[in-house]
């Protein structure tokens, strides 16, 4: 379980596909972790398989490359990085599994002066899963919805958000993984 607050942005040194999974190698400046740890890259769970010189390794499933924006990661790309909540912790953000729902698009951005507004058309159906003044992580971030339409929804980000995180690289046309609130998702299935 994590927060959604990014604590690092790192940069991948290696993707390789060896087989049916992934290999992916990213290097680490800030975050601390041991072997088996779970770590939230681009906000999806991923356990830590080796540690060395400034490095974290993870090993990725067949699910997890094709259901997420991992599958396009390239050298020296940035990812968000946070590790799992501790007992005790405080929760900054809202409460992000790790668990990516689906991926989405860039649609749109406004600026207003130094933050912005983005926009987020999702791959699949989000009717009942995004309420505006709600929450959702978007890559990994936990992030207020702004306004909620039929195709798309909009989120704002502060300058803290963009300057600490890698948004301040999208642009319209790029993918996002998205997790819907746990709490909506909740409410959702049991009104079935």
């Amino acid at each position: 379980m994590f927060s959604g607050i990014v604590e690092e942005v790192g940069r991948v040194i290696t993707m390789k596909k060896i087989e049916d999974i992934a290999k992916l190698s990213i290097e680490v400046k800030k975050i601390e972790a041991k072997i088996g740890d779970s770590i939230a890259v681009d906000g999806v769970c991923l356990t830590v398989t080796n540690i060395a010189n400034s490095k974290f390794d993870f090993d990725l499933s067949p699910e997890t490359i094709e259901r997420t924006t991992l599958k396009f990661l390239k050298e020296g790309m940035p990812v968000n990085l946070q590790p799992a909540l501790k007992m005790g912790d405080r929760i900054g953000g809202h409460i992000v599994l790790g668990h990516v729902d689906c991926i989405g698009t860039v649609c749109m951005q406004k600026i207003h002066g130094k933050s912005r507004i983005i926009g987020i058309k999702p791959f699949e159906n989000f009717k009942g899963l995004i309420v505006k003044k709600g929450s959702v992580a978007i890559d990994g971030i936990s992030l207020t919805v702004v306004d909620s339409f039929d195709t798309y929804f909009t989120i704002s980000l502060i300058p803290h958000t963009l300057e600490n995180t890698t948004l301040k690289y999208k642009k319209v046309g790029d993918y996002v993984n998205i997790e819907f609130d746990y709490i909506a998702k909740i409410v959702k299935e049991n009104l079935r």
